[in-house]
């Protein structure tokens, strides 16, 4: 039985992807209990930030390592590895005596996240044919999205009656027992339903390229570079906003309470929804990745220059769908992982993968410290003036993601393409 064939496929895609919204919604949820933290640990917010900036760092520095180990030995086993260590992080997060434990369960969240995705992408390709593969990844952009927003009102609702580490706690178990299932579902079960599965392992050990060539080649390839750059621009700039300023700007600059402004942050999460599965349904039935994807990143730009040119004070809410169109077009950004797997062969699609999402989340890490570089240039009473201009740092991120749009090599018989992979 062919496994790009079989309806055991579908389970599959199910429980990678509820592993998947778990893991985001534990990327995120750690922002809610800030204050509860600095109280109860007597910590200052630099420790907040050392915690917080420890798990993105090790998510973007392991991109590349991950990748390249999972190409050579499988995605299954990482990303059961990956739940189980997120799970592991978050127990330790949830039982954490002081800021030490504290800071290292964060640490191990971070490494065991940098597994997900990669990961994820590779078992897309192995079980499903390649227009199939485009539509899924909209719908892993839409969980992306739906496990962010369930890390707003519902997890602060949870967190608000039992306490904090309860919800920590829970989402723990949920997680480590769900690594069991995972190892069920990819490794155990198609041993037994699927012959090749052991003719594809043993053939996976033949002659090895160097990591160093493989690197080589990554580092000089115009199309790996493209994702990359397509990655920062559009994932970056919205993730590293609505994760760092997108509250404190609803608040100082048109002076609405922690829960208004939080507001602000789930219009963009509500077009990163719509965008992911939508935009990639329109892909998946036109020839030209590279068109669309275009188009998105223009808006983009379009979105954080009209946050800009709007001046000092602008519209609520012209800055209410900015923020949405900014999120559709990140709910877009899986179209950078279609590229890829367009582009490159199978056994290098988790290195170039890891590759491009590293730029996504070194974006992440870059933008809120080049933003409130911006902001200390001005002082307290004039810093909606601040915000005004620290909007060029993401118009700019813009910019390197649209030159690297236009980067992309498209093939000119996608159909052929298709094809290929599809026997592949």
């Amino acid at each position: 039985m062919n496994k790009q064939e079989s309806r055991y496929r579908w389970v599959v895609f199910g429980t990678v992807l509820l592993a998947y919204f778990l893991i985001v919604s534990q990327r995120t949820a750690p922002g809610l209990i800030t204050d509860q933290l600095m109280k109860d640990f007597h910590v200052s917010a630099s420790v907040i930030g050392i915690m917080s900036g420890i798990q993105f760092l090790a998510y973007a520095g392991l991109q590349i390592p991950v990748g390249l180990l999972s190409d050579r030995f499988g995605p299954n086993r990482f990303l059961i590895f990956g739940a189980l260590l997120n799970g592991i992080g978050s127990l330790m997060y949830s039982l954490a005596p002081n800021e030490h434990v504290l800071i290292f369960s964060r640490l191990l969240v971070g490494i065991g996240d940098a597994t997900i995705f990669v990961n994820l992408v590779l078992i897309l390709s192995q079980w499903f044919k390649a227009q199939e593969f485009v539509r899924l990844l909209g719908v892993v952009g839409m969980v992306a999205g739906l496990g962010s927003l369930s890390a707003t009102v519902p997890f602060s609702i949870w967190i608000s009656i039992t306490g904090w580490r309860i919800p920590f706690l829970s989402i723990a178990i949920i997680l480590v027992a769900l690594s069991y299932v995972l190892y069920t579902v990819l490794v155990s079960k198609p041993r037994k339903i699927f012959k090749e599965h052991s003719k594809i392992k043993k053939t996976a050990f033949k002659k090895r390229e160097s990591v160093w060539t493989i690197l080589r080649r990554i580092f000089s390839s115009r199309q790996a570079w493209a994702a990359f750059l397509c990655h920062f621009g559009v994932v970056g700039t919205y993730v590293g906003f609505i994760g760092s300023w997108g509250v404190p700007y609803g608040i100082q600059v048109f002076e609405l309470s922690r829960s208004e402004a939080s507001q602000l942050i789930m219009y963009g999460l509500f077009g990163a929804i719509m965008g992911g599965p939508l935009i990639t349904w329109i892909t998946s039935r036109l020839d030209s990745i590279k068109r669309i994807y275009t188009f998105i990143h223009l808006i983009v730009l379009i979105s954080w220059s009209g946050l800009f040119f709007t001046g000092v004070k602008p519209s609520f809410i012209m800055v209410v769908v900015l923020l949405f169109i900014i999120g559709f077009g990140n709910g877009a950004s899986s179209l950078t992982f279609a590229v890829v797997r367009e582009s490159f062969p199978i056994e290098q699609v988790g290195v170039v993968s890891g590759f491009a999402n590293m730029g996504g989340f070194l974006s992440a890490v870059l933008l809120p410290g080049f933003f409130g570089n911006v902001l200390d240039l001005f002082p307290q009473q004039s810093i909606d003036v601040g915000y005004h201009y620290g909007f060029i740092i993401p118009m700019l991120f813009s910019v390197i993601g649209l030159f690297g749009v236009m980067l992309i090599k498209e093939k000119k018989q996608p159909e052929a393409i298709l094809h290929a992979h599809n026997n592949s």
